[in-house]
């Protein structure tokens, strides 16, 4: 009886409604998609290895480096190198250059830890440049995906003769924006997530220079006493 009511309505010969999912707007979006899936997939390794990896580094123990400070003031350099061994942290790993160059000139210690400085800030920027290009390159690949995709819709055009079908271009322009559409998505995820970082690079940066002059300070002390 429902079967024969919903024909006489004309409900079952009305086709269904293609719903609007983001798996259908990758597939339409054509083989441009591949490139752009791939660089969204990698921003967000590089991005979430380079937070979980900074903040790491950027774990400060004020204790740690309070008792580093008094081993050196008693002259106890061997807990104090011990101490920074075990800690780990580019900031230690300064003062532990330091601690190993006692008895040099002030001016060979302070070349030594700026230079033991600019490999750890090098470490720590590890793969941003690859995250800062991708910010550029994924919307440049998606205005591709729109060229490619307009071309496709008038080459369509072009081949169809007077037998025009609305729906020859709404492949290639459905194309075209789905594909800029996503390219800025990533890139704009790229950019953001490059900032961030950086900014965090900079505070622990910023960290690492405050702690060289404190350290080449605190070899002074003795000089002034």
């Amino acid at each position: 009886m429902i079967h024969l009511l919903l024909q006489a309505d004309g409900l079952l010969d009305q086709p269904m409604e293609e719903k609007l999912s983001i798996m259908n707007m990758l597939i339409k979006g054509g083989w441009i998609m591949v490139p752009l899936l791939l660089l969204f997939v990698l921003a967000i390794y590089i991005f979430l290895e380079r937070y979980f990896t900074i903040k790491k580094a950027s774990a400060e123990n004020p204790t740690v480096m309070n008792k580093i400070k008094d081993y050196i003031k008693e002259g106890d350099l061997e807990l104090a190198l011990d101490l920074c061994q075990r800690t780990n942290t580019p900031i230690t790993r300064l003062v532990e250059k330091g601690l190993t160059r006692i008895g040099n000139p002030l001016r060979e210690i302070h070349a030594a830890v700026e230079n033991v400085g600019s490999l750890q800030i090098y470490k720590l920027e590890k793969n941003l440049a690859t995250l800062a290009t991708i910010s550029g390159a994924a919307p440049m690949i998606g205005f591709l995906g729109t060229v490619t995709g307009m071309i496709r819709a008038f080459y369509n055009l072009s081949k169809a003769g007077n037998n025009i079908d609305p729906g020859m271009l709404a492949g290639g322009i459905y194309e075209a924006m789905v594909t800029t559409a996503f390219g800025l998505a990533v890139g704009i995820i790229a950019y953001v997530g490059y900032n961030y970082l950086t900014s965090m690079v900079e505070k622990l940066v910023y960290r690492m220079e405050a702690t060289s002059v404190e350290f080449i300070d605190l070899l002074q002390e003795p000089a002034h006493t």
